[in-house]
């Protein structure tokens, strides 16, 4: 959600401002601005829309043009998306951009207005930087410190004096934001892609941290003014894998990105064909003392959660709960010494899960982060982290994260029921190795999408329509209805195939969609029961199963086949058609398939 970014140094300032701000569009956002310094004085422009809307503005208003400067991209929060509630805010001596929100801002609001301060904009951050200006004496940090002091809430800035040209502050608490140095120049953004095509060198600010951005040169200070040494990384992708290359859309090369993503989140963490996690101290001695396990996580991730929840459970014996991480800390949970909190999120910034991760840190509690970004803030505050190794995911949907995240449950699964002796080395061997398919079966289905696509022509024009599963099929429905409402803004929802009766059946009409999901052997008799229930109801019903798998034709009007595999790693090549169907869906509608409405990326606030 918004992005950040800012540039100093020799290169043409809007031009740089503008290329890092589209590699942040997938976000979300529904204005853009930027400030630059212009022959000794802040100029400002911006609009509501697209980059673009602001680029046209630009050819209208004149081009600003400098050597420093701030960008943003908003996602609307406090007041309606506008131009006038577009970032950057301030005035003549002091401008910022801003992530996050300020939680006391009506209280500093009502302090600057008996001041005399006149606003213009109905958003939080104008009024931090009002109180900027308002606390400003000459020196920015003493300035910067001050204000901190004050407001209460998650915040991202990126700041500018006009008595400083040529410089730029940074600083943050709970919202994301790196710096980055390249040769003689310097760059603030709120994640890597941004500054890729100029360098892959970055420093991540931490909590309340200020950096100081100043002729290519970059200091850092704790909350105190008191100068930081900090540790350089380096990106380990690069601009190439940021792009979509030949793929009309980012969430198609996605889906395609799945097969390596898995290789390369799995293959480092076997050995000798065992599941090997002690890099991160997940040793069996460790695994086999937790009593509870707790997953927190959001949408995706918590569904790739659920998935991981059933097999545990399965395979080891130990008691597995599912929370979605903007409830769990609410309901306070009985946590001990003895369980494990699992914390799941693609950014490693999801602010829920960051609350819920530092809530069992108080209590005592074990725990482990499966995090894509490396130094993210849940990475680094963890007890323990799995990196997941997808590289970067640009499409909002999540399509090969929630792949990696179901390869790590699964090697934690495994080496869970070996520590307790619930399966031997034989059975586990044969379970790694089954898991090591994954990649080319996934491959395999990748090459026919043509029943994929007939379904969605045939959802186009659905205006409800159900998900239906038993066991890890139903967990799986969850991620394949979200996938395609997310996308597609068609009505979806997913339900426990035998609940039907108990209600849902009613919503069942002449030709309405269902997507039956069929491939727990054990169960398939029982889900093509209700499958019959909804078809003899008029649905129009497609089934996605394994091959091999008999059904009577007459069950459903369209069958799509996965590969067979152990019915434990069914979830892994079944997801796939899935999220097929709701990309060819999202296409066929014209929607912006890697852009949806109203949705961000990373949620970094509450």
């Amino acid at each position: 959600m918004c992005g950040i970014v800012g540039y100093v140094g020799a290169r043409e300032c809007t031009e740089v401002l503008l290329n890092s701000l589209s590699k942040l569009e997938y976000r979300g956002y529904d204005s853009a601005g930027i400030a630059v310094f212009e022959d000794g004085e802040i100029r400002t422009r911006k609009s509501k829309g697209k980059i673009q809307d602001l680029v046209s503005k630009m050819e209208t208003e004149g081009r600003i043009t400098g050597h420093c400067g701030i960008g943003h991209t908003r996602w609307a929060t406090h007041g309606e998306p506008s131009d006038v509630n577009s970032h950057p805010h301030g005035n003549a001596n002091v401008t910022i951009v801003h992530n996050g929100i300020i939680e006391n801002y009506k209280k500093i609001k009502e302090f600057l207005t008996r001041k005399g301060y006149v606003f213009e904009s109905e958003t939080d951050t104008e009024t931090v930087a009002k109180l900027l200006d308002c606390f400003y004496e000459g020196n920015p940090m003493q300035t910067i410190q001050r204000v901190l002091d004050e407001i209460e809430g998650s915040y991202a800035l990126g700041i500018m004096f006009r008595d400083y040209p040529g410089r730029i502050y940074a600083v943050r608490k709970d919202s994301p934001l790196i710096v980055a140095v390249g040769e003689n120049e310097a760059f603030i953004a709120s994640d890597v892609p941004a500054i890729l095509k100029y360098t892959k060198n970055y420093y991540l600010l931490e909590q309340d941290e200020i950096a100081v951005l100043d002729n290519g040169r970059v200091e850092f200070f704790d909350d105190h003014g008191a100068p930081k040494k900090k540790q350089m990384l380096v990106a380990d992708f690069d601009e190439e894998a940021a792009k979509k290359g030949n793929y009309p859309h980012y969430m198609i090369k996605e889906i395609h990105d799945q097969p390596v993503s898995i290789k390369t989140t799995v293959t480092p963490r076997i050995v000798n064909g065992m599941p090997n996690l002690e890099e991160c101290g997940m040793t069996y001695e460790r695994l086999k003392n937790y009593k509870n396990i707790f997953v927190v996580a959001c949408g995706t991730a918590m569904h790739a959660g659920l998935v991981g929840k059933y097999v545990i459970e399965k395979l080891a014996r130990v008691s597995v709960t599912v929370d979605v991480a903007s409830e769990f800390r609410y309901r306070d949970p009985i946590l001990s010494k003895d369980d494990l909190v699992i914390l799941v999120s693609q950014s490693g910034e999801t602010a829920d899960t960051l609350e819920a991760m530092r809530l069992a840190k108080r209590n005592g509690t074990d725990t482990l982060a499966i995090v894509n970004v490396k130094g993210s803030s849940i990475a680094r505050d963890a007890d323990m982290v799995i990196y997941t190794h997808a590289g970067p995911e640009i499409s909002v949907a999540s399509t090969k994260a929630y792949m990696v995240q179901l390869s790590v449950f699964y090697l934690i699964a495994f080496s869970l029921a070996y520590a307790n002796g619930r399966i031997t080395e034989e059975e586990c061997r044969h379970l790694v190795e089954q898991l090591t398919q994954v990649p080319d079966q996934i491959e395999e289905i990748l090459k026919t999408p043509e029943n994929c696509q007939y379904v969605a022509s045939q959802l186009v024009n659905a205006d409800n329509l159900l998900y239906i599963g038993r066991g890890l099929d139903y967990a799986l429905s969850m991620e394949g209805s979200l996938k395609l409402k997310e996308i597609s803004y068609i009505h979806s929802e997913s339900y426990a195939a035998g609940e039907l009766k108990h209600g849902t059946i009613s919503l069942v009409t002449e030709e309405m969609p269902v997507i039956a999901v069929a491939t727990q052997r054990d169960l398939f008799e029982k889900t093509i029961s209700n499958v019959k229930e909804v078809k003899s109801r008029g649905a129009y019903v497609v089934l996605v199963t394994h091959e091999g798998q008999e059904v009577d034709k007459e069950a459903a009007d369209c069958i799509i086949t996965v590969p067979s595999i152990d019915d434990l790693l069914m979830p892994m090549t079944a997801v796939v058609p899935l999220q097929l169907i709701a990309y060819y869906t999202s296409v066929l509608r014209g929607n912006d398939v890697d852009k949806p409405r109203n949705l961000a990326k990373s949620v970094t606030v509450e």
